[in-house]
């Protein structure tokens, strides 16, 4: 099986690290390889790219400078090394078999917050699976907007295999992505699927060769950061939790977000560039 890339100095299918890069984080790289465009990467090679406690805090470290900065027109994560994400940090998770149920969901409750706030993002998030991604870590890439993965990457929900109630939000983000019935399997049998089925399954959208992966979608990447960034976060809190909850309330949405952005600059700007026949440059506004 050929090895997945990832995104650093580490993987075969590194890109060019920009100067540009949040200090203070810790197991965790934020990235700035394009314009528009912003990398995070779990960066905890050692255990997989599993979430431990400094990860964790530094992702809420590192979401609240994304969502401040209206530079940011696309955001992608990604594992460093050959995993994507192994999940909840396994120095915790049963290492205290005597804890009150109350304080273990409390405990909970605040790691599944720090790491679904990416669904708070009003840019576009992908996922760039690399390698394997195991039940927080599948969660996570769930919780972004579109998954991308590399060929020969494997993908689990496997709670029930391990003796645990699924968790950070997997029995709805699950259903969401794949539909009922799929989702009532992989939760209930635990199985692990390869990339291809993942495809298949809709869990995944398109699969790259690992030694292209990185640069497809660092591609993909910029092309979402070209569009227009208005319609785009439109478009994004739109299609959110399974988009409108019926055809009159799509109209009614789309009657009111079609003619805010008519009224933008780069409408015009698209329009021109349209019949010019070369890129457009929105400034979102």
């Amino acid at each position: 099986m050929p090895r997945a890339p990832g995104f650093g100095p580490l993987g075969t299918g590194s890109l060019t690290r920009m100067p540009e890069e949040s200090a203070a984080l810790t197991d965790l790289r934020l990235e700035r390889p394009a314009p528009g465009v912003a990398r995070l990467v779990l960066d905890n090679p050692a255990q997989r790219n599993a979430m431990s406690d400094a990860m964790t805090a530094s992702w809420g470290v590192a979401l609240d400078e994304l969502a401040a900065d209206p530079d940011v027109r696309v955001v992608v994560v990604t594992g460093e090394g050959s995993a994507f994400c192994s999940g909840g940090n396994p120095a915790w998770i049963a290492s205290e078999p005597d804890a009150e149920v109350d304080y273990l969901r409390t405990r909970m409750i605040g790691f599944y917050r720090a790491w679904l706030a990416i669904r708070r993002l009003e840019v576009p998030t992908i996922a760039a699976i690399n390698g394997p991604a195991v039940g927080a870590g599948l969660c996570l890439a769930l919780a972004c907007d579109i998954r991308y993965a590399a060929a020969g990457a494997k993908l689990s929900a496997p709670f029930v295999k391990l003796g645990m109630n699924p968790g950070m939000a997997a029995t709805y983000l699950l259903p969401n992505v794949v539909g009922e019935a799929n989702a009532r399997e992989l939760l209930l049998t635990g199985r692990t699927v390869d990339a291809d089925e993942a495809r298949t399954l809709g869990l995944v959208s398109r699969v790259f060769a690992p030694e292209t992966f990185a640069a497809e979608v660092q591609g993909i990447a910029e092309g979402i950061a070209a569009t227009a960034p208005i319609p785009s976060r439109y478009t994004k809190v739109a299609l959110r939790d399974g988009g409108h909850a019926d055809f009159e309330r799509a109209v009614q949405w789309e009657a009111l977000a079609q003619p805010i952005t008519l009224a933008t600059a780069d409408l015009q700007e698209g329009v021109r560039a349209a019949k010019e026949k070369r890129p457009a440059n929105f400034k979102g506004r």
